[in-house]
C-alpha cells in the first residue's frame, strides 16, 4: 500500500501549513513510519522521530477555505533504519534537526506548493519528479509542489543534503 501524501509530509517534517487566521495548534509527538522497498529507498525503511515542538497556523479565505498553512518550531531527532533486504540491513542513522519553517500554499487548481527552510526531509517515490525512490535530509531551503494527481515535483533546493538511502545501503 502506497503511503499517502500527508503521511509523506509528516515523515519528511514538511508539515502542511496560508488571509484569515483560523487556528493555532502545537504538537509534540514521537512516531514512526515504515516504507516498503521501492518507495523511500531500494530497501524497506523505517523513519522514526522523537522530540520537537511544532506550531501550526492555518489561514482561510473569506469563505472558510484554507489558503495557506504555516508550521514552525524546534526540530526532532530522526532515526532511519534499513529494514532490508540487502546490504546494510539493520543499519541505522540518527539526524538531529534544529528546527524548520514550512509554508504550504494551496493553489486554485487543487495542487499545493511547499517552501520549507531549516532542517527538512523529503521522500520521493518512483512516480515523482525527479523519480525516486529517494530519502534526503536537507539543511537550507527546499521548494516542491504536489499535483492534484499526487505527483510530487521538487522545484529547487539550496544548502546541504544527506542522502539517507546511500548512507544506509551498506
Amino acid at each position: 500500500m502506497k503511503t499517502t501524501s500527508i503521511a509523506r509530509s509528516l515523515a519528511a517534517s514538511s508539515l502542511a501549513v496560508g488571509a484569515l487566521v483560523a487556528s493555532t495548534q502545537s504538537a509534540h509527538a514521537d512516531g514512526a513510519m515504515t516504507f516498503l522497498a521501492g518507495e523511500a529507498c531500494d530497501f524497506s525503511l523505517e523513519w522514526a522521530w522523537s522530540g520537537g515542538n511544532l506550531t501550526t497556523k492555518e489561514f482561510k479565505d473569506e469563505n472558510g477555505n484554507p489558503v495557506r498553512v504555516l508550521t514552525a518550531g524546534k526540530g526532532t531527532v530522526n532515526t532511519s533504519t534499513n529494514l532490508g533486504p540487502g546490504p546494510g540491513e539493520g543499519e541505522s542513522i540518527s539526524i538531529r534537526t534544529d528546527g524548520s519553517v514550512a509554508q504550504t500554499v494551496f493553489n486554485r487548481d487543487g495542487s499545493y506548493t511547499v517552501t520549507a527552510t531549516g532542517h527538512n526531509g523529503l521522500i520521493l517515490y518512483p512516480g515523482d519528479v525527479p523519480a525516486g525512490p529517494s530519502t534526503v535530509q536537507y539543511v537550507g531551503k527546499i521548494v516542491y509542489t504536489v499535483g492534484t494527481n499526487g505527483v510530487w515535483t521538487l522545484v529547487s533546493t539550496s544548502g546541504t543534503a544527506v542522502d539517507v538511502c546511500a548512507a544506509l545501503a551498506g
